[in-house]
C-alpha cells in the first residue's frame, strides 16, 4: 500500500529527527549560553520542541487509523450482508 509506505517513511524521518536542532535564534542563544555554563537546558529544549512536533502527527495518525479500521469493518459487514440477503429472500419465497 503506497499510503502505508509514506507513513513508515514519515515515522523513520521523525525518529531520525531527534538529533536535529530546530530552534529560534533567541532560544538557541539562550540554550548555547546555558550549555557553556554547564547547564542542560538546551537538551531539554530540543526534546520539548520534538515532542511538540510529533504530537499532532500522532493524533492525526491515530484518528486516521481509527477511521480506516472502522471503514474497513463496515465494508466487510456490507459484503457479508450482500451474501446473506439473497439466500434469505429466496428461502422466504418457498
Amino acid at each position: 500500500h503506497p499510503v502505508m509506505k509514506k507513513i513508515v517513511v514519515m515515522l523513520v524521518l521523525l525518529a531520525i529527527a531527534t538529533a536535529s536542532i530546530a530552534q529560534c535564534p533567541m532560544c538557541r542563544m539562550s540554550a548555547e549560553s546555558n550549555m557553556q555554563n554547564g547547564g542542560t537546558a538546551g537538551a531539554g529544549l530540543n526534546a520539548g520542541i520534538l515532542y511538540m512536533l510529533v504530537a499532532p502527527y500522532l493524533i492525526v495518525g491515530g484518528l486516521a487509523f481509527w477511521w480506516w479500521r472502522n471503514r474497513k469493518k463496515e465494508s466487510e459487514q456490507e459484503q457479508e450482508d450482500t451474501w446473506i440477503r439473497p439466500q434469505d429472500e429466496a428461502s422466504s419465497w418457498n
